[in-house]
């Protein structure tokens, strides 16, 4: 017998599924929480909740393309993919690339997208068993846009780990800035009026002028954990989070129907203010935050808000100091305030660093986009220097 002979044959299959629900919800999850940087967002109930209820559905232009690979019978790595129709909630900006292909008489649409819709939450994008795996599940995304002649290939938001595997496929990076809060590495805040004086005098005043204000106009503030928040509760949210859009003269990304889908497969990862006005009889509700927490690594995010009636500052008290109290209180270490906002900083949230990948299959246009990257990447750098010399913290010794 030969060497050949005696050594077992390992066999991979990749598969294409356009229904998440064909992948094993079980193996999926398994996956996700062995990788560097794992998040709710990615679990299988939350990309499902985002299909069943049409929030992330083909009619609305995210058409699903889930890649797994399996080793002898065994998922080893997976990718949530979508047919993208557009490149609304993604929160990474290619409108340009878009019409630079259409200028050209080409077309950039559909392209293929690995994200988590409307999330823009940095998290392991790449679910991988190992390194190798990981690599092949690359290949695998970029064999899938060449074989369906599209445009393009984009990952969002990705960890440590994916932007290795990308950039030794070379696929072009792209780099953002979110803001976060994160609790000390030593002793924490024993509260947060320990976290104000941590921060510069104009920024604490600030912060405390900004409180007084909502604290004047007769608002308090009920805060509901997980299977706590009710059908009533649930309802009044949306409301207010439908409001926001329609402020901003858009439709809201999510459904009733998907907030349905976490309250039932996902309760403990929802956390809820609510803001009320008046006393007695004449209190009611006139604003409400939702975030989503992540116990298992003491992290929370900052996703949705809404209100019925205009409080000035009742949005940073919603959005920022309810939830930032609530953090400390209860020994979280991390929370992130989504996408963009240098305001942010005031706050206590400092810049962190994002990336996104991408693969284009024309080369002029793929050599166009590595040049703008490289001018853009240079000013993100400049930008992140000039934000740190803000800092709102004083200094350690002061």
């Amino acid at each position: 017998m030969n060497e050949d002979e005696g050594r077992a044959v390992v066999h991979e299959v990749i598969r294409v599924h356009t229904d998440p629900g064909d992948i094993d919800a079980t193996g999926w999850n398994t996956l996700l929480e062995g990788q560097a940087s794992p998040t709710p967002f990615l679990r299988h109930e939350y990309l499902m909740a985002m299909h069943r209820s049409a929030s992330a559905s083909p009619a609305t232009g995210w058409t699903p393309s889930f890649i797994t690979i399996e080793r002898t019978g065994r998922l080893v790595a997976a990718c949530a993919l979508y047919l993208k129709a557009h490149s609304y909630g993604e929160y990474v900006f290619d409108w340009a690339w878009a019409d630079a292909y259409e200028r050209h008489g080409l077309a950039y649409y559909p392209k293929l997208l690995g994200a988590v819709p409307f999330t823009p939450v940095p998290g392991s994008r790449l679910l991988a068993q190992d390194e190798a795996a990981r690599g092949l599940l690359v290949r695998a995304i970029t064999a899938l846009a060449q074989q369906a002649g599209l445009s393009s290939a984009h990952l969002l938001f990705f960890d440590e780990a994916d932007r290795a595997a990308l950039s030794s496929a070379g696929w072009l990076l792209r780099e953002g800035v979110q803001f976060h809060w994160t609790a000390p590495a030593g002793e924490p805040w024993p509260d947060f009026e320990g976290f104000l004086g941590s921060l510069q005098r104009d920024k604490r005043k600030k912060i405390l002028q900004e409180r007084r204000k909502v604290a004047e106009a007769g608002v308090t503030f009920t805060v509901h954990e997980g299977p706590a928040i009710d059908d009533d509760l649930w309802d009044f949210f949306h409301r207010c989070y439908t409001l926001t859009y329609r402020a901003h003269h858009s439709r809201p990304y999510l459904t009733r129907a998907f907030f349905a889908e976490m309250a039932r497969h996902m309760p403990a990862h929802w956390l809820l203010f609510v803001a009320w006005r008046g006393e007695g009889a004449a209190r009611e509700r006139i604003g409400a935050s939702l975030i989503a927490l992540d116990p298992a690594r003491g992290a929370a995010y900052g996703r949705y808000w809404g209100a019925t009636a205009y409080v000035p500052c009742l949005h940073f008290e919603a959005c920022y100091y309810q939830p930032l109290a609530w953090c400390i209180a209860n020994g979280y270490r991390r929370f992130e305030g989504g996408a963009q906002g240098e305001h942010k900083m005031a706050r206590g949230l400092l810049p962190v660093r994002t990336f996104s990948a991408h693969w284009l299959a024309d080369r002029r246009f793929a050599s166009a986009v590595a040049d703008f990257l490289e001018q853009e990447g240079a000013g993100i750098g400049a930008y992140v220097d000039e934000l740190k010399e803000r800092n709102p913290f004083r200094p350690a010794s002061s």
